[in-house]
């Protein structure tokens, strides 16, 4: 081809021993154009480019050709595949031509770090940053942090007391003096880029004075509710609360709420305000408290905004919400839970004791009508849950399965720990649940057994639904908030499954826990602990090196028609009082949106010129 001074075949270039020849090539040829035709750009553009500054030569005089994904991988084809490489070669060696070198540039990083959600996850990361020496702002929507752990009894497969493990945790969050915690809070408008984000949140009224409350608990038991009224939301609606009240014993931090909602104060303002009375000496209670707004900045983001359990009212032939004894998996983690609504004995809702219980496996999950994933931990904290209820009330447990997956350490030692204790397996998905009809509350589950090759209709008296882990409700919104992407069931996507599982296409900002996909605590936290290091590793750089295939504005040819700005992504675009459109080039990620919808065609970019297309696109159409 014209202006092709060296061609060069080798099966792994980007490998050293690869990467080496094309830097000895430039030297002793004197080359000022590179062009390898390989794999994926994502995957080993920076490692071309690195090889070519290291020789001397401005790394964007370098280009890629993706003869993987884009030919080989996806031709049957062959001698056609051959074609299309061979024009994906000739355009990329026109294209390269009208390269200019251009120069990356650098942004500071703001030292704070923002953790979003108080699960175990958001929990882990706040308090490793936080010792590193890094500030942390721990940022919570409930009263109290703890997420989803704080309402288990025992975790698998050690069966230790969940509390035990993670109330350390919480008080170390809350004595922690690089955390500020602000649970009953919500980030509100995040703006900015990667290393100075300006995060507006918004904390809710609690009607409780923060510094003055010891968290004495008075005015819980001096309410004039003199019963517990309300449906307990920490306990799932299976016990009672007043308005004034604290989600358990243990929460963090250790300040009650005032719910509006259910409160006389709020409803028709002709409450006694006995719980005023008690706290007369502190004064901590405040009726006329409104929201707060809290602005920072801080140079990295952790997302851990957990998960929401699959409701199986979308299901009823489970009959959940319709008979009363059957129940979700969570429902019963605050059964067997001592300090849960019944103290930790089993009793159902019409008094009874179980003498038989079924537990019904991937409920929501492995489901062409609900989920197709499989939610990873419904196995084994079934298992869990079967060893508890047989351990509290000596029933029979039968487990309806489609598959027992035990992956993990110690797991399947767990399952045949289990089995040994009595606990039955129907290796079965369970079609239909119903009354056994003789009035005393009992239900039939009805399965096709796969071992024994029939149907079986097998009463008991209490069913657990395992229920399987979902996106919570607005993680759209949230995606949006932090300008993140979704994967296809709804979870945050990160920017790769392998080789980058923790980190986002939004630099800076970064996932962990169940909020990317399901997993268990162990592996909660050892996401929660890489996106930390990620964090970590990017605010002690001190600062981030910007590519520079960013936009631009040619203010001579701009009319000022604005119709850039709405469209940008990344709110780069901003008017100036000359009425010309500016590009931030810190906040720009060379979308290309703003080029291709400028009518007055002022706005180019860089690595995108018109000619380097143009070029590109005759390459393709000459024949060889």
């Amino acid at each position: 081809m014209p202006g092709v001074a060296l061609a060069r075949e080798y099966k792994y270039m980007c490998s050293d021993p690869g990467q080496e020849l094309i830097r000895q090539d430039i030297r002793d040829h004197g080359l000022d154009r590179i062009v390898v035709a390989a794999c994926s750009p994502h995957l080993h553009e920076k490692t071309f480019r690195h090889a070519v500054a290291e020789a001397g030569l401005n790394p964007y005089y370098f280009h890629m050709v993706n003869l993987r994904e884009h030919d080989s991988w996806v031709h049957a084809d062959k001698p056609a595949a051959a074609a299309k490489a061979m024009d994906l070669i000739r355009a990329a060696v026109r294209r390269v031509r009208w390269h200019v070198p251009l120069e990356r540039r650098q942004a500071p990083i703001h030292a704070n770090a923002l953790v979003v959600g108080g699960g175990i996850a958001g929990i882990d990361a706040a308090l490793t940053l936080a010792s590193a020496g890094k500030h942390v702002y721990l940022v919570e929507r409930e009263p109290t942090i703890g997420g989803h752990m704080a309402q288990f009894d025992k975790t698998f497969p050690t069966l230790d007391c969940a509390a035990c493990i993670l109330t350390p945790k919480m008080t170390a969050v809350k004595s922690n003096p690089n955390i500020t915690l602000w649970s009953y809070s919500e980030v509100r408008r995040v703006e900015g880029y990667v290393g100075n984000y300006d995060v507006e949140i918004r904390r809710k009224p609690r009607y409780i004075i923060e510094d003055l409350c010891v968290g004495c608990l008075e005015c819980i038991q001096a309410c004039v509710f003199k019963q517990a009224k309300v449906p307990d939301e920490f306990n799932l609606g299976l016990g009672k609360r007043k308005p004034v009240y604290i989600p358990f014993p243990q929460a963090v931090p250790q300040l009650v709420v005032i719910d509006p909602e259910t409160c006389i104060e709020f409803k028709s303002g002709k409450c006694k305000k006995t719980c005023v009375e008690v706290c007369a000496e502190r004064n901590a209670i405040d009726f006329k408290q409104k929201e707060k707004i809290e602005n920072i900045r801080v140079g990295t983001i952790i997302l851990a905004t957990g998960f929401e359990t699959f409701d199986p009212v979308r299901v009823p032939y489970y009959g959940y919400g319709l008979y009363p004894n059957v129940y979700t998996s969570l429902e019963v983690e605050r059964l067997v839970n001592a300090s849960g609504p019944t103290g930790g004995e089993i009793v159902l809702r019409d008094g009874r004791k179980p003498a038989t219980v079924g537990i019904v496996h991937c409920v929501g999950s492995r489901d062409v009508n609900t989920n197709r994933y499989c939610s990873r931990v419904c196995c084994m904290y079934s298992l869990k849950l079967a060893h508890l209820i047989k351990e509290k009330t000596g029933a029979e447990v039968i487990e309806f399965y489609i598959d027992m997956r035990a992956p993990g350490k110690a797991f399947e030692e767990f399952y045949n720990r289990v089995a040994e204790e009595g606990v039955s397996f129907v290796r079965g998905k369970v079609a239909d649940i119903y009354p056994a009809g003789n009035g005393d509350g009992r239900l039939i589950l009805q399965a096709e057994d796969t071992l024994l090759g029939m149907v079986r209709k097998i009463p008991v008296d209490m069913v657990v639904l395992s229920v399987g882990l979902e996106p919570r409700p607005d993680a759209n919104d949230v995606r949006r908030l932090f300008n993140i992407g979704c994967s296809g069931d709804g979870f945050f996507l990160e920017r790769h499954p392998k080789l980058a599982p923790v980190s986002t296409f939004a630099d800076g900002i970064f996932v962990a826990g169940c909020c990317q996909g399901p997993k268990d605590i162990p592996d909660t936290v050892a996401q929660s602990g890489a996106a930390a290091a990620q964090a970590l590793a990017l605010i002690d750089a001190g600062v981030i090196e910007l590519e520079p295939n960013t936009a631009y504005v040619t203010e001579d040819a701009c009319c000022g028609c604005k119709t850039c700005i709405p469209l940008c992504p990344y709110s780069a675009i901003s008017f100036l009082e000359e009425k010309k459109a500016r590009i931030n080039e810190v906040l720009c990620k060379g979308c290309g949106t703003c080029v291709a919808a400028c009518p007055s065609g002022s706005i180019r970019q860089n690595l995108f010129e018109d000619q380097q297309i143009f070029e590109e696109i005759g390459g393709i159409l000459t024949y060889a």
